[in-house]
């Protein structure tokens, strides 16, 4: 049995080390499309801070760990899939067979159709390419505007702060994190960030980007302190030009817009894709001896069974061993797909926990938020008649585990759901009770 994998992030890599320790003689091919060996994008924020090497980047830190494990890597990109004759194409033009497939192709960052999008000061912040050239540009008292403060744009801001550059953030939405935090909670969020001396923008987008004069701008100036001629191809300053008229200069944009499943090669199939790739709880794509994994499945919801693309890396490792098993014969499934947001902005935490926005009160919903802003600390619990479905909170940082056991586990809470609704704060009881009752 031949088993290939299509990329080598965390979904990629659990899943071939899943299928070795299932089937002891299979062949396995793990592809990348990158010339780096397989690691972490999440860890590039603290690669730019300075606090690890690009070694530390990673996803297996010992010489030869896939060799010893009997695992082909192969660097390529696959462009096309043909699911008749069960092989695959790649950019350089050559094939690779398979019986089993694993789709885990990862995503890409998202660049939105603005005029200037392509200067070079433009970077997206998602490879360790791009990771090399933001270290090059952004040095103390840069000029750096970051378009996007959602989860990863956060992540990214942490690391630009870190190094002492002078930022602005432009985020569409009403709010920083607008997709993990609740109106209350993001506003706060904001608020420290803007304490912390960068300067933050909601409810406006980028309407433009021109660069100006060559010889004043970062590369410029780079290029004569070596000796080089400056010269006109857009490496200067730039303009950058918002919805609402006002015009920002800096030097550097860095565009945290959102990713979108990496699912092109996967045209002309009989794969169903609709954000991502649609698979079932044993992560089986709609073709008999495809599966998927990871940011770019969208599989069902643990409480609505409607799909979504869940892209962080706890649900792409659970997803691999499932569609790992499942490929190797065995019988796995996935109860559904929690939603998990961690998040540091600044020294400030915040997580988010399933259906956090709530549900509506046809459906039985109802919720309770709790706010202390000189303390720094937030808490939202949103309930289905008496089960905790999902939960926001900013400075909890013990036992905040619970809340994501509460909702995973689906515990029905009884007299406790009224107890949380007066105080929520006592959510910590309310699972030692229902842990008890387990008992």
């Amino acid at each position: 049995m031949k088993h290939v994998i299509i990329g080598n992030g965390p979904a990629g890599v659990v899943a071939a080390e899943t299928l070795r320790k299932a089937d002891a003689s299979a062949e396995i091919v793990l592809i990348g499309g990158e010339p780096e060996p397989a690691y972490s994008r999440m860890a590039i924020p603290y690669l730019l801070e300075g606090n690890i090497g690009e070694s530390g980047t990673y996803l297996r830190k010992t010489a030869g760990h896939f060799a010893n494990l009997r695992i082909r890597e192969l660097q390529g990109r696959v462009v096309s899939v043909d699911t008749a004759q069960c092989k695959l194409l790649l950019a350089d033009g050559s094939f690779e067979t398979y019986d089993r497939l694993l789709i885990a192709s990862g995503s890409h960052p998202v660049r939105p159709p603005i005029p200037g999008i392509g200067l070079p000061q433009v970077q997206t912040c998602w490879t360790l390419a791009d990771a090399r050239a933001i270290a090059e540009l952004a040095k103390p008292g840069t000029r750096v505007l970051q378009l996007g403060a959602g989860f990863i744009g956060c992540i990214i801001m942490e690391a630009l702060a870190a190094r002492g550059v002078e930022l602005t953030v432009v985020e569409m939405g009403d709010r920083m994190v607008p997709r993990m935090m609740t109106p209350k909670a993001g506003g706060m969020i904001r608020r420290w960030v803007e304490r912390k001396g960068v300067r933050v923008l909601t409810g406006k987008g980028v309407q433009r980007i021109d660069a100006q004069d060559s010889k004043a701008g970062l590369l410029g100036r780079l290029k004569q302190a070596l000796g080089a001629a400056a010269d006109q191809t857009g490496d200067g300053p730039l303009m950058v030009t918002l919805s609402d008229g006002e015009a920002i200069p800096c030097d550097l944009v860095i565009v945290a817009a959102g990713v979108a499943p990496n699912v092109g090669f996967l045209d002309n199939t009989a794969v169903q894709v609709a954000k991502g790739v649609l698979v079932n709880e044993r992560m089986q794509t709609s073709v008999t001896g495809i599966y998927a994994a990871g940011d770019v499945a969208e599989a069902p919801d643990l409480f609505t069974g409607a799909h979504l693309v869940a892209a962080i890396q706890p649900n792409a490792a659970d997803q691999a061993r499932v569609a790992a098993l499942n490929m190797a014969g065995k019988e796995a499934r996935l109860p559904g797909v929690l939603a998990i947001n961690v998040l540091d902005t600044l020294g400030l935490i915040s997580t988010s926990f399933g259906q956090w926005w709530g549900e509506t009160k046809e459906n039985g919903g109802s919720g309770v938020e709790f706010m202390d802003e000189t303390n720094n600390r937030y808490l939202s619990l949103q309930f289905k008649e008496d089960v905790l479905v999902g939960a926001t909170s900013i400075g909890h940082t013990d036992h905040v585990g619970v809340l994501r056991g509460l909702i995973q586990t689906r515990t029905r809470l009884g007299a406790w759901k009224d107890s949380l609704l007066a105080d929520p704060n006592a959510f910590m009881a309310a699972y030692l009770a229902g842990a008890q009752k387990a008992a």
